[in-house]
């Protein structure tokens, strides 16, 4: 009864290590990789009493400001469409990957 045992455990021993497996495992990054610096708008700065024609100057020249720093926005998200911030499932050996 011991030589069986004994056996057993010996022939245990003489198997193969399990081997390591590498999996893949898609990671969520976010879309948007650098975010524009918004702008010192000039209006802001401007006391309360200052002049209509240098609050509508202000203004003007802020829209512009504006404008850019909008169109810089838009720029940076538009890759945010959802087909790159979503990774798609994959199969690994028959087996649909969650």
């Amino acid at each position: 009864m011991r030589w069986i045992l004994l056996v057993l455990v010996l022939a245990g021993c003489a198997s193969a290590p399990p081997t390591i497996q590498r999996v893949e495992i898609p990671v969520y990054t976010p879309c948007v990789k650098v975010v524009p610096e918004r702008p010192a708008f000039e209006f802001d700065k401007l006391d309360a009493s200052a002049s209509d024609g240098r609050k509508i100057m202000a203004l003007v020249r802020d829209w512009l400001r504006g404008r850019k720093y909008e169109s810089q926005l838009e720029a940076a998200i538009a890759g945010c469409d959802g087909s790159e911030s979503v990774p798609k499932p994959r199969t690994i050996a028959g087996v649909h990957a969650q």
